[in-house]
C-alpha cells in the first residue's frame, strides 16, 4: 500500500465532470449545480480545454445587489438568462496534473483556500476534478483498511 499522500490525483479523480462553455448562461450553469448537487463547474472550450471554473459563489455574486429584498425568483432567474459563464467564472483556474499526488493536490487546495480543482492530462485536457470530498473517502478508506487489518491480526 502505497503513502496516502504518495496516492495519484487519477486514481481518486472523479473522472465524470458536468462541464459548462463560457457561452452558456448562469441560469443553465446555476441549473446544472443545483440539479447535480456540485459545486463547482470546469469551463470547456473545444476538446475539453479548460478555460475557467464557476462556482456557485460565483452565480450568487453575480445577481443584483438587491436580490434579496426587491425580485423575485423569477426575475433571478431572468436575469441569470441574460448573463453568460464568462461574465462570472474565473478564468485561468488553479489545476493539477492526474500524474500528480493526492499531497500535491490537498497542499495547491489549502494553500489557495479552494475545494477542488480541475485535473488535466498531459496534452492539457481536462479529465476529471479532485475535491476536497475525494481526499476525505480516500482517508476515510486507509483509515478503514489499517483498522480492519489491525483488528483481524488481533
Amino acid at each position: 500500500m502505497s503513502s496516502l499522500v504518495q496516492e495519484l490525483v487519477s486514481e481518486i479523480m472523479n473522472p465524470y465532470v458536468i462541464t459548462v462553455t463560457p457561452y452558456d448562461t448562469l441560469a443553465r450553469a446555476h441549473e446544472l449545480l443545483v440539479k447535480n448537487r456540485i459545486r463547482r463547474l470546469p469551463v470547456v472550450e473545444g476538446k475539453r480545454k479548460l478555460v475557467g471554473i464557476l462556482t456557485l459563489k460565483d452565480i450568487i455574486e453575480a445577481k443584483p445587489s438587491d436580490v434579496k429584498h426587491t425580485l423575485y425568483i423569477d426575475d433571478i432567474y431572468k436575469h441569470l438568462s441574460g448573463l453568460t459563464v464568462t461574465t462570472a467564472m474565473t478564468s485561468k483556474p488553479i489545476a493539477i496534473y492526474q500524474t500528480s499526488t493526492v499531497g500535491n493536490a490537498a497542499e495547491l487546495m489549502l494553500e489557495n483556500k479552494i475545494g477542488g480543482l480541475p485535473v488535466l492530462d498531459a496534452e492539457n485536457s481536462l479529465v476529471g476534478l479532485i475535491t476536497e470530498s475525494d481526499i476525505f473517502r480516500l482517508i476515510v478508506r486507509r483509515w478503514r483498511e489499517e483498522n480492519y487489518l489491525k483488528t483481524a491480526v488481533s
